[in-house]
């Protein structure tokens, strides 16, 4: 028994330098991309923003939704889901239970 945790104890130095080793790189292109896509819009944004939600109205009012193609629709309808569910999510951690509000 002794030997195996003074094995470990030797090991673990090594161990853990190549987990960091393993772990760097990927951690900065995580934060590369988080940097980008999780960032508050900008002022300069709102012109985008804007016209992207009045093309969605157009697009709703003249019903150009409805020549949408099966595999845009299906992708359109999963980021809703996954809009949605963060949703719900973000609910539960901010209330801190999953079943109703303490009133």
């Amino acid at each position: 028994m002794s030997k195996a945790v003074g094995s470990l104890a030797s090991k673990g130095p090594t161990l853990v330098k190549g987990i960091v080793d393993y772990a760097t790189p990927r951690f900065n292109v995580f934060m590369k991309y988080a940097r980008v896509e999780l960032a508050p819009p900008t002022p300069a944004d709102i012109p985008q923003i804007r016209s992207g939600i009045q093309r969605l109205l157009t697009g709703f009012r003249t019903g150009r939704w409805k020549e949408t193609p099966v595999k845009e629709a299906w992708l359109n309808t999963l980021v809703t889901a996954e809009v949605v569910f963060w949703f719900f999510i973000g609910e539960c951690i901010g209330k801190r239970s999953i079943v109703g509000y303490h009133v």
